[in-house]
C-alpha cells in the first residue's frame, strides 16, 4: 500500500481509532503526508491493518471534523491543504458548483478563470 505510514498497536492503552487519528494528523502537519495524497478507502486499511472497518471510519470522520482529511464522495478521500491551500479548494468548489448551477460548460468555466487571473 503507498500512502501514510500507518499502525496499530493493540496491546496500546491509547483506542486504535485515535492512534489512527493522532498518526494521520501528525504525518500530515509534519508534511509526510502531503496536501492532496489519496487516503487507502476505510475497508482498504482496515484489511491492512487488522482491524474494524467503523474503526477506521470513525478516525476518517474525526479527520474531516478536524480539517486533516477531505472526503469526496465516490472520488476518495485526500489529506486536505492548510490554510491558503485550504482556502483555495473551498473557493474553487464554490465555483465550480455555482457555474455548474448556471448551466455553463466545463471549457466556459475555465476560461472565465483564466481572464480573471490575467490569462489569454
Amino acid at each position: 500500500m503507498t500512502g501514510p505510514m500507518l499502525h496499530v498497536d493493540a496491546d496500546a492503552a491509547e483506542p486504535p481509532f485515535e492512534q489512527l487519528r493522532r498518526q494521520v494528523s501528525e504525518q500530515a502537519s509534519s508534511g509526510s503526508l502531503a496536501a492532496g495524497t489519496r487516503m487507502p478507502t476505510v475497508r482498504a486499511l482496515a484489511a491492512v491493518l487488522g482491524i474494524a472497518a467503523n474503526t477506521v471510519a470513525r478516525a476518517y470522520r474525526e479527520l474531516e471534523v478536524d480539517g486533516v482529511l477531505d472526503t469526496r464522495g465516490r472520488a476518495g478521500t485526500f489529506v486536505a491543504g492548510s490554510g491558503v491551500d485550504a482556502e483555495a479548494r473551498a473557493a474553487a468548489r464554490a465555483y465550480a458548483e455555482r457555474v455548474t448551477a448556471l448551466g455553463l460548460s466545463r471549457e466556459d468555466a475555465v476560461r472565465l478563470v483564466e481572464r480573471a487571473l490575467g490569462s489569454p
